[in-house]
This record gives structure tokens, sequence and C-alpha cells, in this order.
């Protein structure tokens, strides 16, 4: 059955809001590259309003506010959510496999783990209620010395377009659960699930201006909260090159920054491993959520004497990786994001290839489903 896709402002202040400037982005689908609705596309002066209304958050109904309720408090919050999840789990598994194109069977394992997110991180902070005002131990009697837990404030979290709710989850509900405003930026090439996150917590009256959702490009949406006065911490997700920038701003202002920045880490084949083993979990290293994954097994170092025998068995595991509509049952392989990384991986290739490299399979685009319906109702604004 055909779902539509929900056309969503900002999220800011536990309600919808037009971005000021208007200004909206194209979401394409990219199993059929077809515009199949769009997002809005926050600004700084968008930003400004999220970050007012975040910081109210921590200050409003004084001895009632979010950053120094119980930790129970918010841990009903972050249950409540959790269950709108899991009730709403076929829709927003199918939105986000249309908005970035992963297998449906991947998108909804991400459903289940957004839900054990948001319930592990209500135990924790349940659990924070035990630890406040711990005592220290001094030798002298004469003082006394406690160690108290309090939310940084307000914190900014952007997050990549892998795993787009999946991702935003593993840092807003440790960002909620520990008492702090949050201001997520999605990713603009993925935001719909991110943004249907607003409005489960409108669904469970989430206190106003706890979390605020801007999706937006980076140099318009990002930039800006990095270099906010008002923003305490940064979260980022994603590229080295943007880490860098994000890094700069902060530092104008002494502000703390987490960055998770992925890797290459090889897999290593010894010569007396278990072939199919090896091939099998290299193949899902390289393959899973379409090889757009930050621990993707990138680098192959095989012992030359089961050189051969293994790469032909690697072959013979890709050859029969079902390439599909990723929504089809039993895809394995969807369509890479965008039109702009698939050309980056095509210069991959054709970079390795003119450096002397063989392709032993693939290394061209499938035509097997590009311009075909996936049964998804949307429209463009105009």
């Amino acid at each position: 059955m055909a779902i539509p896709i929900p056309s969503r402002q900002l999220f800011i202040n536990g309600d919808w809001a037009e971005p000021l400037l208007k200004k909206r982005i194209p979401i394409i689908n990219p199993t059929t590259e077809e515009i199949i609705g769009d997002i809005p596309a926050a600004t700084a002066e968008d930003v400004d309003v999220a970050v007012q209304a975040a910081r109210s958050a921590l200050t409003r109904n004084k001895g009632k506010d979010w950053a120094f309720a119980s930790g129970a408090v918010r841990a009903k919050y972050l249950r409540a959510i959790a269950a709108k999840i899991k009730e709403r789990k076929p829709v927003l598994a199918k939105l986000e496999t249309v908005d970035c194109g992963k297998p449906l069977s991947e998108s909804e394992a991400d459903m289940d783990d957004v839900v054990g997110c948001f319930e592990y991180y209500a135990d924790l902070a349940e659990g924070l209620d035990a630890k406040q005002k711990a005592p220290i131990s001094l030798p002298m009697k004469t003082f006394k010395s406690y160690v108290i837990k309090e939310p940084i404030g307000v914190v900014a979290l952007i997050v990549p377009w892998n795993y787009p709710l999946l991702m935003a989850t593993w840092k807003v509900a440790p960002a909620l659960a520990a008492g702090c405003a949050a201001i997520l930026k999605p990713s603009e090439l993925a935001s719909a699930t991110c943004l249907e996150l607003g409005e489960v917590c409108r669904e469970v009256d989430l206190p106003a201006g706890v979390l605020n959702i801007l999706p937006g490009l980076g140099p318009e949406a990002g930039a800006s909260l990095a270099s906010h006065p008002h923003v305490d911490k940064i979260s980022f997700t994603g590229s080295t090159v943007t880490a860098v920038k994000i890094m700069t701003a902060a530092a104008q202002r002494v502000k703390p920054v987490t960055l998770e920045l992925g890797g290459k880490g090889p897999i290593v084949v010894f010569e007396d491993v278990d072939i199919d083993k090896a091939v099998e979990w290299t193949i899902f290293g390289c393959f899973y959520t379409n090889g757009q994954i930050c621990s993707a097994t990138s680098r192959l170092i095989v012992h030359e004497s089961i050189a051969a025998e293994f790469l032909d068995r690697l072959v013979k595991w890709s050859e029969n990786i079902k390439i599909s509509d990723p929504l089809e049952e039993g895809c394995k392989l969807g369509p890479i994001v965008s039109r702009g990384q698939y050309e980056k991986v095509m210069n991959f290739i054709s970079n390795a290839k003119s450096e002397g490299a063989t392709i032993l399979y693939g290394g061209n685009r499938p035509k097997l489903w590009f311009g075909r319906c996936c049964g998804i109702e949307g429209s463009r604004k105009m």
C-alpha cells in the first residue's frame, strides 16, 4: 500500500514552523531518481530561533525545567517516544528506504534499534537520580565534597545520511536523558524520518524546546549551529573536511566538540582461515547499507597462498547478491544515496583502473529498476 510523503516544516519549540526564508529542498528517491516531496531548509535565522527555544526549555518554569527534572521524568518521555516509534515502525522503515535507498529489511532493523536505544537511555536516566550529589570521602572532616551531575546545556547534534534516524537517536537519546536541550541537524540528503521524530515528540507532549529539528544545508544551518554563541556543545558525525570547519568554529568560543569521523579498517585474512566465513564477512562489510558505512571493509589484505581461491569465491558471492528496488523482498543491495555520491564512487573506480587495478566484477551502473515507481506518493511544492 502506498503511503504519502509527509510535508513537514522545521520543528522548533514543540511545534512546526515554516523556515523564515521559506527555503525547501527536494526529496529525491535514489531508486527512481524522482522527486517525491520536499523538506524545509533552515538558515542562520532559524538557528537563532531554535537556540532561543532550547535555552528557554532549560530555564522555563523554575524548579520544573528540563535541566533539573528528575531522571525518572525524562525516562517517562524517552519510553513514550520509543513506544511511538515501535508503533510506527512499518511506515518509518519504508520512508527511510525511499529517502536513502537502503534495503527495507535494514531499515526495519534500524527502527528496532531506535526503539532499543531510547529505552536504554531511559534506564540510564533513571539511574542518574541515585548518583546525584554523591559524597566524596576526604581526609579532613572539616570539609565536605560532592559530585553533582548537571547537563551541559544546549547541544547541537549534526548527523549523516547513512543511518538517518538511528544515528540521530544515538545522539538525541543520551542528550535528553542527561537533561540537555538539543537541536538536531539531519543531513539534507535524508531528513524525512528525523522530521517524523518531531511529530512523535508532539504526540508524547515532550516539553517545548527540549528537542528542535532543523534540516538544511551544511553552510547555512550546520555552520550557524557550530559557531552560535549560545550552543554549549557540538556532536558531529561525518567527513573530516567538515569536522575541521566545525572544530575551527567551536574553537573561537572554546566550545567542547565530539567528532566521529569514521575509519578505513582493513579485513586481514590469514592462510588458516575458514575461507567461506571470511568471504561472507568481507561481503557483509563491503555491501551492508549499500556499502555506505564508516566501518566498511574498504581494504582487504589476504595471504598470498589463498589469494586466488579467496578472490574467486568473493566474486561468486558478489554475483549472488540481489540488487533491486530496496522495497522488494530479499533485496540486499539498493542504490547509492544521491547522484553526487554515485559520481564519487565512479571516480574511485576510474582512478583505480587508471592506476592499474583490475575490476573483477561490476564497476558499472546496474539498470535493473531505475525509473520504476516504488509505490510512494509524493508531490513537489512549487
